[in-house]
């Protein structure tokens, strides 16, 4: 029986679809693997099942490997240097459309908690400091019929600009790199800049590492209207933190809402102090139904790899 690491704990339905078909080892932490664990585990186990935070850099494909296959607990995969796996000759997946509509969901849920201002809100009721209704109590910025910028128009970006246009009536506009037909009403912009600047409400779901880390930086957040609300659902290294952070102090910007850092779990002291940003501990598909298809796509994978079929989900 092939041998399997699962680097973080799953789901129990995914646990046993797993422990049926492998002799399964599974880390009982929240903490990824370091490079050196990684490349531990890639000449120990057969096949790996990672999630973010696992350092599978160009490092840790070293030496006499034995594992074949890396099936990513995720839709993201900048923790893992593709190019260095099949360097190395190790295959690697990912778990695509089981995560769209959820991650689309905790976008609208930024979106309205940054605009209507719902996290300051629970805090004052909270901490017991709410005084009363009042017509000026706390005002903040109406979601319907405002202006959506999407970052990056993959299955993610259009989930969110169907959300945002049949559900807000908001007009869509949309900056991707290559030319992107989609089958809702949008408008492709030519610039990053450009669509900062045109929209009342950024929302950036490109994937991470790579030419998009730091895509957005203090030039692209200076373009914004002040009155502009900026959200993250993609990876946080997509953001250069101290530029954003800068923009909510300054007032370079409204608010923002963030279900993602790019040290997590570390999320600098200056967002926590800030009263006009949003804070999630990346929910975007913590849900139970969407987590287990997330698991039992990556173990279709590790399967199909098994018994020597094409990955249904090769990256």
């Amino acid at each position: 029986m092939k041998t399997l690491l699962i680097t973080r704990l799953l789901p129990e339905a995914n646990l046993a679809a797993a422990r049926a078909q492998f002799d399964v080892t599974v880390r009982d932490t929240a903490v990824g693997l370091t490079m050196a664990e990684a490349a531990e585990a890639l000449q120990t186990y057969d096949a790996i099942l990672p999630t973010l935070g696992d350092q599978f850099t160009q490092e840790a494909f070293v030496g006499d490997l034995r594992c074949g296959v890396l099936a990513n607990f995720g839709v993201g995969y900048n923790h893992i240097d593709v190019e260095a796996a099949a360097r190395a000759g190790v295959q690697v997946s990912n778990t695509p459309d089981v995560v769209t509509d959820a991650t689309a969901d905790i976008g609208l849920t930024l979106i309205l908690s940054a605009c209507r201002r719902a996290g300051e809100g629970e805090r004052l009721v909270r901490a017991d400091k709410w005084i009363g209704w009042g017509p000026t109590q706390m005002l903040g910025t109406h979601v319907t019929g405002k202006t959506v910028g999407i970052v990056g128009m993959g299955r993610i970006g259009q989930a969110v600009a169907r959300r945002c246009h049949y559900g807000f009536e908001m007009p869509v506009l949309y900056y991707n790199r290559s030319k992107k037909d989609v089958d809702l009403p949008a408008r492709q912009v030519e610039g990053l800049k450009d669509l900062m600047a045109a929209a009342d409400i950024v929302v950036v779901t490109v994937p991470g590492g790579g030419d998009n880390t730091h895509l957005i930086d203090a030039e692209a957040l200076a373009a914004m209207k002040p009155s502009g609300i900026f959200v993250n659902i993609a990876r946080g290294d997509v953001v250069d933190e101290p530029a954003l952070i800068r923009a909510l102090q300054e007032g370079v910007i409204a608010g923002a809402g963030l279900d993602v850092f790019e040290h997590e779990p570390h999320v600098p002291d200056a967002f926590r102090a800030l009263e006009n940003v949003v804070l999630l501990p990346h929910l975007g598909t913590a849900a139970q139904e969407v987590r287990e298809a997330m698991g039992q796509m990556a173990i279709d994978n590790i399967i199909a790899w098994r018994e020597g079929r094409p990955l249904p989900q090769a990256v």
